[in-house]
């Protein structure tokens, strides 16, 4: 199986930044799309940034310009850089990645067990 570690989650003023960290370990043959999502209290998961294995990026229109993703293929790990963070970035943080064990099989969705980010003064 698939273990998503992550890290770096924490509390921030408003206007700071943080940088989480997830790295993948297990059985992996292959990782294709890695993201992060989050989930506020009461509110549903929703996507916040993700990247494909060659690269490219899409964010979710309320983080654009503030959050950057990357990731390091030969590390399995997944790097979300956070800045000019506001009160409404609170929630906890899940990183995400479409692997699969071996190849030739199908790809499965693993997840992180969640960091707690909060901005608040």
């Amino acid at each position: 199986q698939v273990q998503m570690v992550e890290s770096g989650g924490g509390l921030v003023q408003p206007g700071g930044s943080l940088r989480l960290s997830c790295a993948a370990s297990g059985r992996i043959a292959s990782i294709n799309a890695m993201g992060w999502y989050r989930q506020a209290p009461g509110k549903e998961r929703e996507l916040v940034a993700a990247i494909s294995s060659g690269g490219s990026t899409n964010y979710a229109d309320s983080v654009k310009g503030r959050f950057t993703i990357s990731r390091d293929n030969a590390k399995n790990t997944v790097y979300l850089q956070m800045n000019s963070l506001k009160p409404e970035d609170t929630a906890v943080y899940y990183c995400n990645a479409d692997a699969r064990v071996y190849f030739g099989g199908p790809y499965s969705q693993f997840w992180g067990q969640g960091t707690q980010v909060t901005v608040s003064s």
